[in-house]
């Protein structure tokens, strides 16, 4: 049973809070409908919407990645937040399909925004991802390690689908979201969060690799989920980590506004809306639009839910994922982002400046590197005709 609401936001030992101030997504323009993966595999539009909520998703281009996308939704956080890259401390790519197995995708985008002050990882918990990312720097926040982080969650889903398998290539689909946090000594922000994980459900949802022991009978780097069992063990943990991450912030459901749920199911959402119940009003939704995105979902959510005014400062709201791991996440964050302003002249020309300055490091930094190698492969040359000539 949920505590009474507390006098007083719950203060961490520190006194600080780490607050919310900016926020971004950023999504491929392709979009496939329900009509296109007909054309793909047997299946139809009324039976995708009747089961799933699903009407489009959209699909990276050739030209896009995990990387571009969460770079663009970046810096669209920090815009609203009108902190430049030189004032991060951390950044975090949470993902599920990450560029390489390593550098990570966070170095990646760390390099493309010239955040030349910022520590840079990924971090992989599947659906539940962006939510284990934002405790994970809140958390540093409050430490007073670091004053200001950036949490991406970002995929390109449709590069690790079977596109004959029906049950899982209507499901998903890609683009990123991304929020900018920092240190406030006003109480808010990140109050409470529930990071929970079950591995004896590993082989419920998962993508192989060459190191997966079955990998000689399953596609490698293709996503293996057991879609029935997952929507089971969604129904049966999700309303429980909210109540527990609202009862961790000294709250009660009364005073929740909005639930971000992870997209990946309407009748999942539906269903936790039941068990807690509370009116479908206080969720957002837009997994008709989008799809499953996993890590992505919740900021996207997030971001469209701020534009269409859903969001006032001071409310009350959960973020919660669920998905391979098996793992979930919940946490309760109290929204106190004043309305974004725009940024000086002087701000946005050395925004700019910083960005140029990223791309014109890194071509200078390639060609030393290629340059030191012709040089190194001519020496190597000239000894090996000294030692011809001996």
């Amino acid at each position: 049973m949920l505590k009474p609401k507390a006098t007083s936001t719950p203060r961490h030992e520190s006194g600080i809070y780490a607050h919310i101030i900016g926020w971004g997504m950023a999504v491929p323009d392709n979009i496939m409908t329900n009509d296109d993966i007909s054309a793909i595999v047997e299946t139809n539009d009324e039976w995708i919407t009747t089961r799933t909520g699903i009407k489009e998703r959209r699909i990276a281009g050739e030209r896009e990645s995990t990387t571009t996308l969460a770079h663009r939704a970046a810096q669209q956080a920090l815009l609203v937040a009108n902190v430049l890259p030189s004032g991060l401390d951390l950044i975090i790519v949470a993902t599920s399909t990450p560029e390489n197995a390593f550098p990570s995708t966070a170095s990646l985008v760390q390099d493309r925004l010239g955040a030349v002050n910022a520590g840079a990882f990924d971090l992989s918990a599947a659906c539940s991802g962006f939510v284990y990312a934002l405790d994970m720097a809140a958390q540093a926040i409050r430490s007073g390690s670091i004053t200001t982080a950036l949490v991406i969650g970002a995929e390109t889903m449709s590069r690790v689908l079977d596109w004959q398998d029906r049950s899982t290539c209507i499901l998903f689909g890609d683009g990123a979201g991304a929020v900018v946090l920092q240190a406030r000594t006003q109480k808010g922000g990140v109050l409470s969060s529930v990071l929970r994980s079950d591995g004896a459900g590993c082989d419920l949802l998962y993508i192989p690799t060459q190191n997966h022991s079955e990998a000689e009978t399953r596609k490698l780097q293709k996503m293996v989920m057991i879609g029935s069992d997952v929507f089971k063990f969604a129904n049966r943990v999700v309303d429980e980590s909210i109540r527990q991450a609202v009862e961790r912030a000294h709250l009660t459901l009364d005073d929740i506004s909005l639930i971000v749920p992870h997209q990946a199911n309407q009748r999942i959402i539906d269903s936790i809306a039941k068990k807690l119940k509370l009116d479908s009003s206080k969720f957002v939704s837009n997994l008709d639009r989008y799809g499953n995105t996993s890590a992505a979902s919740i900021p996207i959510a997030l971001c469209e839910a701020v534009q269409q005014g859903r969001v006032k400062a001071d409310d009350y709201l959960v973020f919660v994922g669920f998905g391979g791991g098996l793992t979930w996440a919940a946490c309760v964050v109290q929204w106190g982002a004043p309305a974004p302003i725009e940024p000086s002249r002087l701000t946005s020309s050395r925004r700019q400046a910083e960005y140029l300055l990223a791309r014109i490091r890194a071509r200078l930094q390639r060609w030393q590197r290629s340059i030191s190698g012709l040089f190194r492969l001519l020496s190597l040359r000239r000894v090996r005709r000294w030692f011809a000539r001996k």
